[in-house]
């Protein structure tokens, strides 16, 4: 089928969620895409950082081939073989104890909120419900997740939000402190707000906050869907600065490409999900959690973390030589995950980018954001820079 073939049916039979689209992708290797009319593109997006390792690395490719030959789905009442390997895998690389699996970010956040409530009243504060989350996070479009976002525009027209949710500045201490009270169990926070723009918290932040939630009793919650694994330099985000949240989140790149969610947290505070409290028909099924382990054997065997970290400091040192000439203010963020901060609105330059071959996104208007493959090189990095300042001139920019 061509592009205008693809589209006509989508526009037909689809809910228009995601507005009018320029491009129907069919095919994907490595960094690069290529449409329905067999145009290349480099994608520094990766589907949103879900293809960690590029489009359909061989690994996960074959790990998903065999899976399938020997077992699609059989539910949770019963022990699956490849979830339990990938627990394994996630705990012994970390600091947490316990992991519970789902189908997106969105749901493993949900569990989250759920897990903290519970732990706290089971720990003797029944009427402590409330979580504190940041202005301009991001945590999923259900309606309780939706509800923790700290943005207008996600509720508009969804209202009223669930009660239970306390918004605060990003990177901001005090206002963190003044927003706790005897009905608060939980902090939720992004290490860095990727939708948000690419916030980068000041040194201290993160670890003040450990410290609030351990004088008052209260659950810190790090939203690691965007940061995790790898993309930050670290194979948990949470690592890079050294402190341990109790409870984590992870999807997006978890499953080099398969849909998969993940809610970790240390013992004391998993054991209050018990039988009847949580559940996910399809969460960790044998298919996607075989993709995941895939991935994170990877993401080991070949030091994709160190990899993060290089390439990472390559793009902005890249990208830093376009300021003076270009109304570019600003480089943020950490490892693979950035953002070109521009003066200007930078959607136009989005849309040239596309045009021009090079897949990126423009969030808060003017903040072009990069999640390239983890396993990106240098000559990559090269002629995504290339593109972008070809797109530059052609916005007149």
């Amino acid at each position: 089928m061509t592009t205008a073939e693809i589209k006509a049916w989508a526009t037909e039979y689809i809910m228009n969620t995601y507005g009018d689209r320029q491009l129907a992708l069919v095919k994907g290797e490595g960094a690069y895409v290529w449409s329905a009319d067999g145009k290349k593109y480099l994608d520094f997006l990766s589907g949103i950082a879900v293809n960690g390792l590029g489009h359909c690395h061989p690994k996960v490719v074959s790990a998903i081939q065999n899976q399938a030959e020997k077992l699609l789905h059989v539910s949770n009442l019963y022990y699956i073989e490849p979830q339990a390997q990938l627990a394994k895998l996630l705990v012994e690389n970390g600091d947490l104890d316990q992991c519970f699996f789902c189908n997106s970010g969105a749901e493993a956040n949900e569990a989250a909120i759920k897990i903290a409530r519970k732990f706290v009243k089971d720990s003797g504060r029944p009427k402590a419900n409330e979580i504190i989350t940041m202005n301009q996070s991001f945590h999923g479009r259900t309606m309780a997740t939706i509800s923790a976002t700290a943005q207008p525009k996600y509720h508009k027209g969804f209202e009223p939000m669930l009660p239970g949710f306390v918004y605060v500045p990003y990177d901001d201490l005090d206002a963190v402190e003044s927003a706790i009270n005897e009905n608060t169990c939980a902090i939720l926070v992004e290490p860095i707000q990727s939708e948000g723009g690419v916030n980068v918290p000041s040194s201290g932040y993160l670890s003040g906050l450990r410290d609030l939630c351990d004088r008052n009793e209260l659950v810190l919650i790090f939203d690691e869907v965007q940061t995790s694994p790898a993309r930050l330099g670290t194979f948990f985000g949470y690592q890079s600065w050294g402190i341990t949240p109790d409870v984590i989140t992870m999807a997006k790149s978890l499953g080099g490409g398969a849909p998969i969610g993940a809610m970790m947290a240390t013992r004391s505070v998993a054991e209050s999900f018990v039988p009847g409290t949580h559940a996910a028909t399809f969460g960790g099924n044998p298919l996607v959690t075989a993709a995941a382990t895939a991935t994170l054997e990877t993401i080991l065997e070949e030091d994709i973390c160190q990899n993060a970290t290089e390439m990472g400091d390559y793009m902005v040192n890249k990208f830093s030589t376009l300021k003076g000439r270009h109304p570019l203010t600003d480089i943020r963020g950490r490892g693979l995950l950035r953002g070109l901060v521009f003066s200007v609105d930078a959607k136009p330059l989005a849309a040239k980018c596309a045009d021009n071959g090079l897949i990126t996104i423009c969030t808060n208007d003017h903040v072009l954001r990069f999640l390239p493959p983890l396993n990106i090189g240098k000559q990559q990095i090269d002629e995504a820079y290339q593109l972008l300042e070809q797109s530059l001139a052609d916005v007149g920019l």
